[in-house]
């Protein structure tokens, strides 16, 4: 099977060894690679950042209501806030607002005019927190930080200072240890290291740590508002509240009995005895609005750890992925660049490109390897056949010239034999240039067909004529055999001298006695016509080489005995231009048979499809 030009057709490459198949793989790789890892990389830092900002939000609020909560606990009025919460909005990068209760504006850190939030946040209220304002709000509800009629002068709190330090001193002693807070009324509480109540019990006696006069005061106006609110013993509140534990061990307020521990009702008349007692001390219920500091911006920024890491990642993939596309690069262009060198190399120095691969790159070495033996083998028949057509019209030109120069010099008289003799000469010469410019004419796709209908029965009956006396005259037995009905459409002229030429070769080689066989037999869709002799036959290895220029299978035979060797590549090219094919099969000592076919046609007598 041959491709499109004659020659031998491109290998199908499979599918996973395609050049371009591998690109796409390789391209699709390195961008599902590039496009996954940047994602992933972007999902884990975005999501622990979102995670990070929303921790750091929710503990930035928590501690803007808790120091907001102090202030509204240390102050009567909202007047001094501004600049508490200014402060707080450049440190924590947040927008704070504050409004009453009723809506009016307090205090804003955005600029004026800028709307508040769609919702509020908390509502500031020290008598009224949660949880997460301040630790030891849990129970009552109300700010520690709220002190109000409670709060020591500076002589009280450095007189407590000093008998919290006695205290502790006598803890060191009995091996406990412990350590002093201050309250945010000022007063100084002692806590032992181990946090035991024993140690702290055997050195309450060292020094006075009864209330003060201050907390007495304060102590006896919340007794006042509890009278209110409890019908019965109080004993209960010495159990429950630390303020009043003082004064019901003095028995301020005697006659409590204990039947009423545990009560709810007496809780909530605490509760509510202290929110009055503290409300002229603290400001009033405010609305706490929060807000990003800048409306513009996206909800959070990456921190720069993790910019550096995104960076990083991207820099690594943008690496790997260098690498890869050099490596499949290098790969890909290291045959190209052997193809190119070879290519650019001088004619005669072509050289062969080692086939590394097994894709397009390598099939197109192995193309450029066969061009170049076969620009070779060209290279040396040319110059071969340039030798053999110097040697071919020399013997004539050579006879000619010396037959003439005797003749001139007088030594031999221009007799019908020697005219004769030259006209040989001259004619053999132009059988040579007639077959070369038949040749060139093939080899050019200018040579000119005059097609028509031609039955097979008259060429081979033609051909055996005009060779029978020449077979004669060599003692060989010429045989013509043709199917009747048997038609081509071709050029009798050119067919004739491809059938002479085939029948001159074989009469050539056919020694006396023998047999010469021409015949025509018909298939289906073609013609073959054979030529069949009983000479000594071609060797295998001379078999591919028959249809070639100026080839002899005895280099030793001469012009005359050999022929031009032209023959038989003018009956390839004259077959080949008929659409047809010529082959040569031998038997060494039995002959050789050349066969043609050519596409058959109906005749005029048949019907055309």
């Amino acid at each position: 099977m041959t491709g499109p030009d004659g020659g031998t057709p491109a290998p199908r490459i499979p599918w996973h060894r395609s050049l371009l198949v591998r690109l796409l793989l390789t391209s699709v790789a390195i961008a599902v690679l590039s496009v996954g890892a940047t994602a992933w990389l972007a999902v884990q830092l975005t999501t622990r950042a979102i995670q990070e900002e929303r921790g750091q939000v929710l503990s930035d609020d928590s501690d803007i209501l808790r120091r907001l909560s102090g202030y509204a606990a240390a102050h009567a009025e909202w007047d001094g806030v501004a600049s508490t919460v200014r402060t707080l909005s450049r440190t924590l990068d947040r927008r704070i607002a504050l409004t009453t209760a009723g809506g009016r504006l307090i205090a804003d850190s955005a600029a004026s005019g800028t709307a508040l939030p769609d919702r509020a946040s908390a509502a500031v209220d020290p008598l009224r927190t949660d949880t997460y304002t301040e630790p030891g709000a849990q129970l009552a509800g109300i700010d520690p930080r709220a002190v109000g009629p409670f709060r020591l002068s500076r002589a009280e709190v450095e007189q407590v200072r000093k008998v919290a330090e006695q205290r502790v001193v006598c803890l060191t002693q009995y091996g406990n240890g412990g350590r002093t807070r201050q309250m945010p009324s000022g007063r100084t509480v002692v806590i032992a290291d181990d946090g035991s109540e024993s140690g702290l019990s055997r050195c309450a006696d060292v020094a006075d740590n009864a209330a003060t006069d201050t907390e007495r005061q304060g102590l006896a106006a919340l007794a006042k508002l509890l009278a209110g609110c409890l019908p019965g013993d109080w004993k209960l509140l010495a159990t429950q509240d630390p303020y009043l534990r003082e004064l019901f061990a003095d028995d301020v307020v005697p006659g409590i009995s204990d039947r009423l521990i545990g009560n709810q009702q007496v809780q909530n008349c605490v509760d509510s005895a202290r929110r009055t007692q503290l409300d002229p001390y603290v400001a009033p219920p405010a609305t706490l609005y929060l807000g990003a500091r800048d409306q513009q911006r996206s909800g959070f920024d990456l921190s720069p750890a993790n910019q550096s890491k995104i960076i990083g990642v991207s820099g690594l993939v943008l690496a790997v992925t260098i690498a890869l596309t050099a490596l499949v690069a290098v790969r890909l262009v290291r045959p190209l660049r052997a193809l190119t060198a070879a290519a650019r190399r001088p004619p005669e120095h072509h050289a062969r490109v080692a086939v590394t691969t097994k894709d397009e790159t390598g099939f197109l070495a192995a193309a450029f390897n066969d061009l170049t033996a076969r620009r070779e083998r060209m290279e040396a028949q040319r110059k071969a056949m340039v030798s053999d057509i110097a040697h071919e019209l020399r013997t004539p030109l050579t006879n000619i010239r010396g037959w003439l120069e005797v003749t001139r010099d007088g030594l031999l008289d221009p007799d019908p034999g020697l005219i004769a003799s030259l006209h040989d000469e001259a004619l053999q010469l132009q059988h040579i240039i007639d077959d070369l410019r038949d040749l060139a004419a093939g080899d050019a796709g200018t040579l000119r067909l005059h097609r028509e209908p031609l039955a097979a029965d008259e060429l081979i009956g033609q051909v055996a004529a005009a060779h029978r006396s020449r077979a004669e005259a060599a003692d060989v037995h010429l045989r013509a055999d043709a199917d009747p009905g048997l038609w081509m459409d071709a050029d009798p002229v050119r067919m004739r001298q491809v059938l002479g030429n085939l029948v001159s070769n074989a009469l050539r080689h056919t020694p006396a006695r023998g047999t010469v066989t021409l015949s025509a037999r018909q298939t289906a869709d073609e013609a073959v016509l054979t030529v069949r002799d009983t000479g000594d036959g071609i060797a295998p290895e001379d078999l591919p080489h028959v249809f070639e220029r100026f080839w002899r299978a005895e280099k030793s035979r001469s012009r005359r005995s050999g022929g031009s060797g032209l023959g038989l590549s003018i009956v390839r090219q004259f077959v080949v231009a008929h659409d047809g094919t010529v082959t040569a099969d031998s038997t060494p000592g039995s002959g050789a048979v050349f066969t043609v076919r050519l596409p058959r046609v109906p005749g005029p007598e048949e019907p055309h499809p």
